[in-house]
């Protein structure tokens, strides 16, 4: 049985948990190492429970809290070759504890099979991941302009899907951001907008995905709500009905628990 956490979710902060087993996996650092420790206790756990640490890419809402992390856990650092040789460069003596992933190849930590695929982001080897388990497989898709071909590959037939829903095209448009930021945003290197998400929920769900938790929405140019809408527009009009949440902000998300074809909720 595998069960995912989301410990912090939004433009201002990433990270997540993954657990199968005596295996604990955080996915991405980007809150302070004080939040993921506390995070950590409320679920029993310590820095020192976790089997690795996984990092999607080097931006600061994905990595800030990791140089601290280093220093006081043991975990390995997974990513791709160049994010590592970004966060060698960002982080002195992080070398030392980073292992590089190959794209499309699956790794075994712990109890998990653990495959990055590339991602369409302004960072230097930006990805996603599919963890396989006994009990399920979780894909983490965040950070970037559009799907990918290796993504939807990848993804295809996860049990939950983490998938970003980052903006409302209309509200961002809009909205007080700059020209270059809001061009940024919507750009192939940018993040995914919620008619975006939606067009591939509604793939990963017809694929056999049951459960969708939308993930690194935009505190400024969208809402729960409008996400949730958006997607659960696109699943109706498809003809599917997989469980949908949206990931909170700034604190510990449920349980989601998974097992093959079957996801529950506590």
């Amino acid at each position: 049985m595998t069960t995912v956490h989301t410990l912090a979710s939004g433009s201002s902060g990433n990270a997540l948990l993954l657990s199968c087993g005596e295996s604990y996996i955080l996915l991405d650092a980007g809150i302070s190492c004080r939040r993921i420790t506390a995070a950590l206790r409320e679920l029993g756990l310590e820095l020192g429970s976790l089997t690795a640490i996984l990092i999607t890419h080097t931006h600061a809402d994905h990595i800030s809290g990791l140089q601290t992390l280093l220093k006081r856990c043991a975990a390995p650092v997974f990513t791709t070759e160049r994010a590592a040789r970004e966060l060698s460069w960002r982080l002195p003596g992080a070398e030392t504890r980073l292992d590089a992933l190959d794209f499309g190849i699956p790794q075994s930590i712990g109890e998990f099979a653990v495959t990055a695929f590339p991602t369409s982001h302004d960072a230097p080897g930006s990805c996603g991941f599919r963890l396989d388990a006994a009990g399920g497989a979780v894909g983490v898709l965040t950070d970037t302009g559009y799907v990918t071909d290796e993504a939807a590959d990848i993804l295809e037939g996860v049990d939950l899907a983490v998938l970003e829903a980052n903006h409302d095209i209309e509200t961002l448009r809009s909205g007080p951001y700059p020209y270059y930021l809001k061009q940024r945003i919507l750009g192939a290197q940018g993040h995914l907008s919620n008619e975006d998400a939606a067009r591939f929920a509604a793939v990963l769900a017809q694929s056999g995905t049951s459960e969708i938790i939308l993930a690194h929405l935009s505190r400024e140019n969208n809402t729960p709500a409008m996400a949730q809408t958006a997607v659960e527009r696109a699943l109706s009009a498809a003809g599917v009905s997989p469980l949908l949440s949206v990931a909170p902000r700034d604190c510990l998300g449920p349980a989601h628990t998974v097992s093959r074809r079957s996801v529950c909720r506590r």
